[in-house]
């Protein structure tokens, strides 16, 4: 069976991991692992959100871009790729930029986790702000830009980041929401100086950051059992 080495692992709890329902808004470079390490994991209900074409520079760090399929939809490709590892896995997909006039086409179901890997920090606040008011678990993706040590990614509170503008940002915008300075976060401690227009990245950092979420996902919903 597709799934039996990591039922090995989990043993009967793979039942309740098939179960959960996940949204993942954003499927670039972060996002992209996080989605297919869950199909991987057996998850059968996901939601992915994202309305960019894949482009010739995803190449280089995001794994559902290939030369191939340059100029489709990434939530269109990703979907094959899920169902190609995963048949049974029930797949809905919002080709949208997630903003607060249609958040609330994402939520006409019930969702376990919130996984979100958004490009833009308006975004991130209106997600956040959302899933806390609907009670239900998120995780937030930080910047992967501009990073080379993977020893320096950590999860912790937003409350407790250092060293990433993004959180920085979030911290001050969602100072009037308690909870909302409560929720896990991927980060890098690592410093750099380079700057730019263009986020400088690379095929492992986000790839990095996305297991890490996977992983988060899986150990809470085995300590719930």
């Amino acid at each position: 069976m597709e799934f039996s080495r990591f039922e090995l692992l989990v043993g009967d709890n793979i039942s309740k991991i098939k179960a959960l329902k996940v949204l993942i808004i954003g499927v670039g470079g972060v996002g992209g692992y996080v989605v297919e390490s869950l199909a991987r994991c057996g998850v059968e209900n996901i939601t992915i959100v994202d309305s960019d074409t894949v482009d010739i520079t995803n190449i280089n760090r995001q794994l559902i871009a290939f030369h191939s399929n340059l100029g489709q939809k990434k939530v269109d490709v990703l979907k094959r790729r899920i169902l190609d590892i995963n048949k049974d896995c029930l797949v809905d997909t919002f080709d949208i930029f997630y903003t607060e006039e249609n958040k609330d086409i994402i939520f006409n179901k019930e969702y376990d986790f919130i996984i979100d890997c958004c490009d833009t920090i308006k975004s991130k606040e209106i997600l956040i702000r959302e899933a806390i008011k609907r009670n239900i678990r998120i995780i937030s993706s930080m910047g992967a830009g501009f990073k080379l040590d993977p020893t320096k990614i950590k999860i912790e509170k937003l409350k407790n980041t250092s060293y990433d503008k993004i959180a920085k940002i979030l911290r001050y915008n969602l100072k009037d929401l308690k909870e909302g300075l409560e929720i896990p976060v991927v980060f890098s401690t690592e410093t750099t100086e380079k700057k730019g227009k263009i986020i400088a990245s690379n095929s492992f950092i986000p790839a990095i950051f996305g297991l890490y979420i996977t992983s988060y996902i899986i150990n809470k919903t085995l300590e719930d059992l």
